[in-house]
C-alpha cells in the first residue's frame, strides 16, 4: 500500500445502532508532533478487539467521541528520543481509543514509557495480536497467584484468544491445566505442556474435573465467558481457589454465598481498560524472555485476517460475528 502525504486515520464519530451500521470514515492523517517525553510510532499492525468494536456501537460509556479506534499495534518509532528512532515496538492500552486516539492510523503518538521494544523472533503483523489476550491473561493470573509448579488451572473457553493466554502463561510457568471447550477434540493453541481437555456440555463435568484434581479441586479458575461458567468455577475450585472474570453474558448470577465463604474463595474481576499503554508496555517487557525463547506464542496472522485500513468495517463486523482469527488492519 502506497502512501502519500502523511498517511490516514479512521475516525470513529458516531455510534452505530448494529454491526451492519458500523462505518469508519477514513481521514487524512498529518504527521504528529510529538511532545516531550513521548514519541510517534508508524504503525505497521493493529489487531481488532472486541472492545474495539464495542465501542463503535456506543457499548463503551467512557469513550470520547470522536475519536480514532484500536488498542493493539506493532511499528516503528519514527519520531522522538533518539535512542527510541528506528526501534521496533509493539503494544496496547485501555485508554489507547478509548480517551485518547487508539491504533487504526498510521500514526500513533505515546509516552516514552508506553514504548515496549518488539522480540525479534515476532513477525510485526504477528506481534499486533498479542497485546490485549495476554495482558488480560497475565493480570488475571498475577492478581491470582500463579506460581507454577504444584498449581492446577482450569481455563474455561480454551481455544479462545486470552484463553490460549492464558494457557501459554501457565504451562510456562510450569502449573498443570485443564481446558473446557463446545469442542474437546483439540487444543488449537500453543503450550509448554500438556492440557487436558473436557467437553463444555458433558452434564458429569464438574464430577469429572474433581476427579481429575483426586476431589481436590483447582487453584484458578480463568473464567473467559462469564455467566455460563460461574457455578461450574465455584463448583469445581479448590478450598482458597479464586475464580477469575474477564467477560459474562449475563449481568447478574446466584451463588451460595455461605459455601462461598466457608471454602475460603476468592474472585477477581479483570478489565484490561483499566491498564493503560504505559502500565501494558511494563508487562510487555517482563514476557520478551517468553518470546524470545520460543515458549511464548504470538497468534498466526495470513492474508485473510490481514486487512487493509479501507476495509476496517468488515473487519469490526467479522469480529463481532465471532470470528476466532485474530482480526489485523495494516495502516
Amino acid at each position: 500500500m502506497t502512501f502519500t502525504n502523511a498517511g490516514r486515520k479512521l475516525v470513529l464519530t458516531a455510534k452505530a445502532a448494529d454491526a451492519q451500521a458500523i462505518s469508519p470514515q477514513l481521514l487524512p492523517a498529518e504527521f504528529p508532533v510529538a511532545p516531550e517525553g513521548h514519541a510517534v510510532v508508524e504503525v505497521k499492525a493493529a489487531a481488532v478487539n472486541p472492545s474495539d468494536v464495542k465501542a463503535a456501537l456506543g457499548l463503551m460509556p467512557h469513550a470520547v467521541w470522536p475519536r480514532t479506534p484500536g488498542r493493539d499495534f506493532a511499528g516503528v518509532v519514527v519520531a522522538g528520543p533518539g535512542e527510541w528512532r528506528g526501534v521496533e515496538v509493539w503494544g496496547t492500552g485501555g485508554d489507547l481509543g478509548m480517551v485518547r486516539d487508539g491504533t487504526h492510523a498510521r500514526y500513533l503518538v505515546l509516552p516514552v514509557q508506553a514504548l515496549s521494544r518488539k522480540p525479534a523472533s515476532v513477525s510485526l503483523a504477528a506481534a499486533a495480536t498479542v497485546g490485549v489476550p495476554f495482558i488480560t491473561a497475565h493480570e488475571g493470573l498475577r492478581r491470582a497467584g500463579l506460581r507454577g509448579r504444584g498449581q492446577t488451572l482450569l481455563v474455561l473457553g480454551a481455544n479462545g484468544k486470552v484463553g490460549q493466554a492464558a494457557i501459554q502463561l501457565a504451562t510456562r510457568a510450569g502449573a498443570r491445566v485443564l481446558g473446557v471447550e463446545r469442542d474437546a477434540g483439540r487444543y488449537i493453541g500453543h503450550a509448554s505442556g500438556d492440557v487436558q481437555r473436557f467437553r463444555a456440555n458433558d452434564p458429569e463435568l464438574a464430577e469429572r474435573i474433581k476427579t481429575a484434581t483426586q476431589g481436590r479441586g483447582v487453584d484458578i479458575a480463568y473464567n473467559t465467558v462469564g455467566s455460563p461458567y460461574f457455578q461450574l468455577a465455584l463448583e469445581t475450585l479448590a478450598i482458597g481457589g479464586t475464580q477469575v472474570l474477564i467477560s459474562t453474558i449475563e449481568r447478574s448470577v446466584p451463588f451460595d454465598i455461605l459455601a462461598f465463604y466457608r471454602r475460603n474463595l476468592q474472585m477477581l474481576g479483570v478489565d484490561s481498560l483499566k491498564l493503560t499503554a504505559s502500565e501494558c508496555a511494563t508487562t510487555l517487557n517482563s514476557l520478551l524472555p517468553g518470546f524470545d525463547d520460543g515458549s511464548l506464542k504470538a497468534f498466526e496472522v495470513d492474508d485473510a485476517t490481514l486487512l487493509p485500513l479501507e476495509q476496517a468495517a468488515e473487519a469490526y463486523r467479522r469480529v463481532l460475528s465471532g470470528s476466532t482469527e485474530r482480526i489485523v488492519l495494516a495502516p
